[in-house]
């Protein structure tokens, strides 16, 4: 079985009380190029999977008594649903209490047409957890580049307060006798601790330069290509 690039492979839910009419659909869709992971299951077992890592949910042939429950079910985790069934009638009655399931008729040529329509289903919704990934990164990278942006304004503000921090507990320690043997030590503590935040800012600033020099250097060879592109 295959699975789109970059993507688990999908996962397709079929419902059925009928053992043929699954078997059908899993037979066929194994002549596509990409096959979901199948989980079937009948109407009276529990619906206990994980809606996290379904795509697709396929219901026909359904003991009539469990159908609402059933679609109910799945309509609540808001997964794309295919209802399947020979009689105009209940697909009428499907799409009138349940407007966003896809209705299909069991007539000529109607497995080639499940086919296609979940597929597309499948598609969709990894399009749309591919948008969502990407939003989240945004989101994420937004953020830190927020983060980034203050520390880089307040670079110059932090090494005026650990200067002065610095040269007052040099000038302390330069005192002999001046402090006992506890204070001394605290104050090499403070001293200790500023000289490595001095060195942290020293490395972002460091950082800082190396990532506008390499944003110059991108920017360099893009302009060349552009340019042996027009000549």
């Amino acid at each position: 079985m295959n699975s789109l690039p970059g993507m688990e492979q999908p996962t397709a839910l079929i419902v059925s009380d009928d053992p043929e009419f699954s078997r059908v659909i899993t037979s066929r869709w194994q002549q596509e190029r990409t096959v979901p992971f199948f989980t079937l299951m009948s109407s009276a077992i529990q619906l206990g999977f994980d809606p996290e890592t379904l795509q697709l949910a396929i219901v026909g042939r359904v003991r009539a008594p469990a159908l609402s429950p059933v679609l109910e079910a799945l309509v609540a985790i808001g997964k794309r649903l295919v209802f399947v069934s020979e009689d105009s009638t209940t697909l009428q009655t499907v799409r009138d209490r349940w407007p966003g399931i896809i209705t299909l008729r069991q007539q000529e040529n109607w497995l080639d047409t499940l086919i296609l329509v979940g597929s597309e289903a499948v598609y969709r919704m990894q399009a749309e957890t591919r948008a969502r990934h990407a939003a989240n990164t945004n989101s994420l990278l937004e953020h830190e580049a927020t983060l980034g942006r203050y520390m880089l304004e307040m670079r110059h503000t932090l090494n005026n307060m650990l200067t002065a921090t610095l040269g007052n507990s040099e000038l302390l320690l330069l005192e002999p006798g001046s402090l006992s043997a506890p204070a001394r030590a605290q104050i090499e503590t403070i001293r200790h601790m500023a000289l490595r935040i001095h060195e942290i800012l020293r490395r972002f600033s460091s950082l800082d330069k190396e990532l506008n020099m390499e944003s110059w250097q991108t920017g360099n060879q893009h302009s060349d290509r552009a340019s042996a592109a027009g000549s």
